[in-house]
């Protein structure tokens, strides 16, 4: 299982480091203390070639972390929420409410990050020549610095989507044809063509004798994986586009108490009743919601002794939506907001209750209809 940490916030921003980080950052320290630093300055003690490298690795996450703040910046400038920034294996993801409503929008939004990362390039390599002559090793970890970071500009405005050049292509697309979809199945077919290259050079310097090549492979699996999913989510957004809350919600729910254990619950109304999500109350007094999905997050061997208040969304989190909230909107509040279920009001009444489940039921529904 992976988890993260947050570590602080920037400008409102919550930044997050994975567990995969750490296998990059000992990969990246490894390598430059072991091979690059070596190679290049051998008169260094061995403790120095260290020092230096993990010093370097530190200093090219925070130049990533710059790259992932340039996007949030213009996303927040253009009116959109960014939750959270975190850091994992391969660079850094910012967590933004929503996708880009206008093409404009999306093509500040990708251009910018390159431009950061060249921008840092840039004055890195200034620097470095400043820092030689004072300090051998300050300078080297300066000009190192400069390198990784033009290549990241230029890596990243390569047209693979979802990177920042794909994102800039489907932004080109989009204002050209009007359309988002179309704009992304292209976007995303030239993202999967540009990761099938990189695992075939992988696969080239595998046969070659070089090890390197399972990065480009692995890195090319994650692109092509990340293009199928940016087409999938447009698609799935598309369909539930000016569908309504009241069209996908549950309308037959019951009650439980807080006090009921996660067994009872299963054995007695998820199983008995054949239903997923039910109303948490104690004493008429709503306090939660708790879906099958919030179940499934508790071992088996764990139910008879885990209760509903300890797996229920409480009241204060519930995330409710109106009668009339947008399908799309609802799914993004849903994957953002990382929550199973919505309440949906009528005033102050209930009036029903929207699970994950219920909008790929819909979306499966559609799909078999050849919608």
């Amino acid at each position: 299982m992976k988890y993260s940490w947050r570590v602080g916030r920037i400008v409102g921003i919550e930044i997050r480091i994975d567990s995969s980080w750490f296998v990059i950052l000992i990969l990246f320290t490894w390598s430059l203390a072991s091979s690059y630093f070596p190679e290049r300055f051998p008169d260094w003690p061995p403790f120095q070639h260290w020092l230096i490298g993990l010093m370097t690795s530190l200093l090219i996450f925070a130049s990533v972390l710059i790259h992932e703040l340039s996007h949030s910046i213009v996303a927040i400038a253009q009116g959109e929420k960014v939750k959270s920034i975190t850091l994992f294996i391969l660079g850094g993801v910012a967590q933004i409410s929503e996708e880009p409503k206008q093409p404009v929008q999306e093509f500040f939004m990708a251009l910018v990050g390159p431009l950061t990362s060249f921008a840092i390039g840039v004055v890195a390599f200034v620097l470095s020549f400043f820092l030689k002559g004072m300090s051998e090793p300050l300078g080297a970890v300066v000009s190192y610095l400069a390198m990784i970071n033009i290549i990241l500009a230029v890596f990243n405005l390569l047209p693979g989507f979802p990177m920042d050049g794909g994102r800039v292509l489907r932004s080109i697309i989009w204002k050209v044809t009007g359309d988002l979809r179309k704009a992304t199945q292209i976007a995303s077919r030239v993202g999967q063509g540009f990761a099938f290259f990189l695992i075939f050079v992988g696969i080239l310097q595998i046969l070659g004798g070089s090890l390197s090549g399972f990065w480009l492979v692995f890195v090319g699996w994650f692109l092509h994986s990340a293009a199928v999913r940016g087409y999938q989510q447009v698609m799935v957004e598309s369909l539930l586009k000016g569908v309504s809350a009241s069209e996908l919600m549950t309308k037959d729910f019951h009650a439980v108490p807080s006090t009921l254990l996660v067994q009872d619950l299963v054995d007695a109304y998820i199983l008995r009743q054949k239903e997923r999500v039910f109303l948490v109350q104690d004493e008429g007094v709503l306090k939660g919601i708790v879906c099958l999905e919030d179940v499934k997050t508790v071992p088996r061997e764990k139910w008879a002794e885990t209760f509903v208040a300890e797996i229920m969304t409480p009241r204060d989190k519930l995330e409710a939506v109106s009668l009339d909230s947008d399908g799309s909107a609802i799914l993004n509040s849903l994957t953002t907001k990382e929550i199973h279920q919505v309440p949906v009001m009528d005033g102050d009444r209930v009036a029903g209750i929207i699970c994950r489940t219920d909008i790929l039921r819909f979306i499966q529904l559609r799909k078999d209809l050849g919608a």
